[in-house]
């Protein structure tokens, strides 16, 4: 690679990147996102000699190849292939190349997924686990699980992202704290409700928070970021599913945000109403929920209806 064209690559995906945070409200995670799908791009093609504003279609469908070759699911290559042309879009649009390359190209194929969720039951069978915690501890493990049971009671009174959870200003709590002012993706906020039983896990969180009241965090600690990490509260969760007697597998933060939607939904809940809890932009995100109750429904009649299985 030469030097000028090692320059032209930085510049692109640095010029890249700032427009994707300017212009569209890309977040932090966003942004990494892109970055490590871009460098995977690039160094494919530096491996074969070609310079990424050179590039063509070819080049892009014979990553795609060894994308699909080294057993890369068909998720994931649609998230690369969408990487790129979100790069070459720019860089055709910034005049930096004649012809984007990834024009005529298909993306690989997927059938959306359905969100895996928790029953009622089994949320619950979490939450007293994890308030049971909060009545045998002390000192500083009581500190631990009081934050840990007003995290979880959090999440699922709100549906709310992982990320926005643990990055929670301590601000939120200063008003009414019968609701949350959360800022979501792009820099959008919105409103969610908490119900007695965050808000009682709350208060007893606070009541214990004391030592963190210079912190600009809600849930402080002593982690680099200066609050629980994403990973870190993960961890958690899939301790106290051991404890619930739940397969820890089958538990994460988002899969809470899932059980929320879908609990929501099966109760009667507006979609619209539930589209603006999740801080969803588009309403067909939420609607993925209601593909959830309906295979729910499928295995209701076909394990139980006595004419399912003639």
């Amino acid at each position: 690679m030469t030097g000028d064209t090692a320059r032209h690559r930085l510049t692109d995906v640095a010029t890249f990147l700032d427009m994707m945070s300017a212009e569209r409200g890309a977040a932090d995670n966003t942004r990494a996102a892109y970055t490590r799908d871009l460098d995977a791009y690039l160094t494919f093609l530096d491996a074969r000699g070609v310079v990424h504003r050179h590039a063509h279609a070819k080049d892009v469908q014979a990553y795609l190849a060894a994308l699909s070759a080294d057993g890369l699911a068909a998720t994931s290559r649609a998230r690369r292939l969408s990487s790129v042309r979100q790069f070459y879009k720019f860089l055709l649009a910034e005049g930096c190349i004649e012809a984007d390359p990834t024009t005529a190209l298909s993306g690989p194929k997927r059938q959306r997924a359905l969100p895996k969720v928790l029953s009622v039951v089994e949320v619950d069978r979490l939450l007293s686990a994890a308030a049971q915690r909060t009545e045998v501890q002390e000192g500083r493990a009581l500190f631990r699980a009081l934050r840990f049971n007003c995290l979880l009671e959090i999440l699922y009174a709100t549906g709310m992202r992982v990320s926005e959870l643990v990055s929670l200003p301590r601000s939120v709590v200063r008003g009414d704290q019968r609701v949350l002012t959360i800022t979501g993706k792009g820099g959008r906020e919105r409103l969610v409700p908490l119900n007695p039983a965050a808000r009682v896990a709350l208060d007893r969180y606070l009541a214990v928070s004391g030592r963190f009241d210079n912190s600009p965090w809600l849930f402080a600690s002593k982690a680099a970021e200066g609050h629980v990490t994403r990973q870190g509260f993960a961890l958690d969760l899939k301790d106290i599913a051991i404890e619930a007697g739940l397969d820890p597998e089958r538990v994460s933060p988002h899969v809470l945000r899932h059980a929320f939607a879908s609990h929501l939904l099966d109760r009667g809940a507006d979609l619209r109403a539930v589209q603006q809890l999740l801080g969803h932009a588009d309403i067909s995100t939420t609607e993925i929920y209601t593909h959830v109750l309906q295979e729910r429904l499928k295995k209701l009649v076909n394990d139980h209806h006595p004419l399912a299985k003639t």
